[in-house]
C-alpha cells in the first residue's frame, strides 16, 4: 500500500509537512501530519484521491493545518499578476479583488505586484 501512495508521501516531503508519520496496518496506510495552510492540505487530499479514488478504503489521513487564518501564502514569481494567482488558487481570475483587499498593507494598486512579495491568499 505504501508503494501505491508513494507520490502522496513525496508531495508531503516537498511541502515540508510537519510531524509527519506514516504507518501501515492491516493493508491500510495511515498518514498524519501538519500542513502549513489549508491549500497545502487540499493538495495532499487531491493527490490521495488521484491515486486511490474519491473514497479510498486503503488509506486514512489525518492532516491538520498550522495557520488557519489564511488559505495560503504565495510568493510572487516574475510574470505573475493577481488575476493569474486568483485563477490558480480559486479557479476564478475575478477573485483577484479579494487577494488585493487582503494585501492592502503591501499593495497600493492591484495591477502592480513584484517578484518575492509574499501575498496572503485569503480564505473565501
Amino acid at each position: 500500500v505504501k508503494a501505491k501512495y508513494q507520490s502522496v508521501l513525496d508531495l508531503g516531503e516537498k511541502l515540508a509537512i510537519k510531524d509527519g508519520d506514516v504507518t501501515e496496518e492491516g493493508g491500510v496506510l495511515k498518514i498524519k501530519g501538519q500542513a502549513a495552510t489549508q491549500y497545502e492540505k487540499n493538495l495532499i487530499w487531491d493527490k490521495i484521491k488521484e491515486v486511490g479514488g474519491d473514497s479510498p478504503a486503503d488509506v486514512k489521513a489525518n492532516i491538520t493545518v498550522a495557520d488557519e487564518s489564511v488559505y495560503h501564502r504565495h510568493t510572487v514569481q516574475g510574470g505573475e499578476y493577481l488575476s493569474k494567482i486568483a485563477k490558480h488558487y480559486y479557479g476564478d481570475p475575478m477573485k483577484y479583488k479579494q487577494i488585493f483587499e487582503a494585501n492592502t498593507r503591501l499593495l497600493k494598486n492591484p495591477d502592480v505586484i513584484h517578484p518575492d512579495q509574499v501575498l496572503v491568499i485569503p480564505n473565501l
